[in-house]
């Protein structure tokens, strides 16, 4: 078992779960926020066509796939930084912060010129309408512009939140979004002179947000008393090459993890993409809705991580068990409330994205698939989350490549288009198996690591 309630008081467990919560609340407004901002995408651009959605749907794709990785990537700056606080290391943290910030731009200006070299291959496999593919890559060029601010605000969160302060993350998030909403609408229509680009314009609109994100992060991060110490503003520091192997050592096995996930979904999209535009349109709605949700492990996962890190950085294996178990508690009590209102709202949640009823008949049926690994995909979360604050990475992504790539995708494949002729519903299917695969592996992972841990501090 990952706590044992002999050995940890029920007012341990109950202080520790308010810490992980007063943690995590913020990050998950804030990460919901930014996720949501796709939901207004594909709401706004269903509104306009079902071609617009599509196209949407399409361009999200590919801008989820790389934009995840990068964060993936960029999310090793958490564990360092959580334990250097955890040990007191107050100048060194700053400069770590700072070199955080050049090797998150750096990787943003790397995913915004991938996201333009893979064009031309993406028209050689879609068989769409012309006006469609055509959109579709309008939207990743908008949002390929700001990519690079994209990666920095996750550079700067990271710094914040490692130090337990994840309220301007919330604040900034949450205005994002509402920014979002009437540069979509501008953008779409082709308001205040704007040219009117349809729902390739809600990929504009979103580059436009993540340069405003990142721009209002860095001036409170520089102007608010509490960061002061650490120095991160105070004198320009150029770029120490010589520190980005060790950020790359931990962040391309977490990078490649989220990137086998989420390239999971997104190459189904391209998959199912032969089932027709309401298929894909569907599909990619259904995706577009539990990516939001999924913020609410997400979130729980990346205080597990800071909390675990503290832990570890102050020499206290015990608390950093602890918080293991207590965040997968907390995690999967939340994960049964999220499942049982997927259930009970399916249709009205469609509803909310087109009003075509072939639409809503197919993704209130997908919809189920979402709801029942609401559980497991908390469990695979909040476990492999935990794991990064021991700067352990590389056995996490080994257990994603061969649940997401191996039950999932091939699976998926097998079931959706091969032999049982299932259709997206086979690709769901594989879905649900491949998340309970992960999260019963890395949450049993996880016991053993953190119990080894403790005996080898106690031994």
């Amino acid at each position: 078992m990952l706590f044992e309630l002999n050995r940890s008081p029920w007012r341990s467990l109950r202080h520790e779960a308010l810490l992980l919560i007063q943690l995590a609340l913020p990050m998950m407004v804030a990460q919901i926020a930014q996720v949501a901002t796709g939901f207004v995408d594909t709401v706004m651009a269903g509104r306009v066509s079902t071609d617009d959605l599509a196209a949407v749907s399409l361009g999200a794709s590919v801008f989820i796939t790389v934009y995840v990785t990068l964060i993936g990537i960029a999310a090793a700056l958490n564990p360092i930084l959580a334990q250097q606080h955890g040990q007191g290391e107050t100048t060194t943290l700053g400069d770590t912060a700072r070199q955080g910030l050049w090797f998150g731009l750096l990787l943003g200006i790397l995913g915004a010129l991938l996201m333009l070299a893979v064009q031309p291959l993406l028209r050689l496999w879609l068989d769409l309408p012309a006006t469609v593919e055509d959109k579709a890559m309008l939207f990743i060029d908008g949002a390929a512009v700001g990519m690079p601010a994209a990666i920095l605000h996750r550079a700067l969160g990271a710094f914040a939140s490692s130090l337990g302060h994840t309220r301007p993350l919330m604040v900034v998030s949450v205005t994002g979004l509402l920014l979002n909403i009437p540069l979509n609408y501008a953008l779409i229509h082709g308001l205040f002179g704007l040219p009117a680009l349809g729902g390739a314009g809600c990929g504009w609109a979103t580059g436009a947000v993540f340069i405003f994100n990142a721009s209002a992060l860095f001036l409170y991060i520089k102007h608010h008393q509490v960061f002061r110490q650490y120095g991160l503003c105070g004198r320009f520091v150029a770029p120490q090459w010589r520190r980005f192997p060790a950020f790359l050592k931990l962040g391309l096995p977490i990078g490649l993890s989220f990137f086998v996930e989420v390239s999971l979904f997104s190459f189904i999209a391209l998959l199912v993409a032969k089932l027709g535009t309401t298929v894909v349109a569907t599909h990619q709605t259904v995706i577009n809705f539990s990516s939001v949700i999924y913020m609410i492990p997400q979130s729980i996962g990346t205080a597990a991580t800071i909390r675990v890190g503290q832990s570890v950085g102050a020499g206290d294996y015990r608390q950093a068990r602890l918080v293991c178990g207590v965040s997968l508690a907390v995690g999967l009590a939340l994960a049964c409330v999220t499942m049982l209102w997927v259930l009970l709202d399916r249709h009205d949640i469609m509803r909310l994205y087109s009003a075509d009823p072939a639409v809503i008949a197919l993704g209130a049926s997908l919809m189920l698939f979402a709801a029942f690994y609401q559980l497991t995909d908390a469990m695979q979360t909040i476990a492999s989350s935990a794991l990064r604050g021991y700067k352990i990475t590389s056995i996490p992504m080994l257990i994603h490549i061969v649940s997401f790539w191996g039950f999932g995708l091939l699976l998926g494949a097998w079931l959706g288009l091969g032999t049982p002729q299932m259709g997206v519903h086979g690709f769901w299917a594989a879905l649900v198996i491949s998340l309970s695969t992960a999260g019963l592996l890395l949450v049993s992972y996880l016991s053993r690591v953190s119990r080894q841990r403790l005996h080898r501090q106690t031994a």
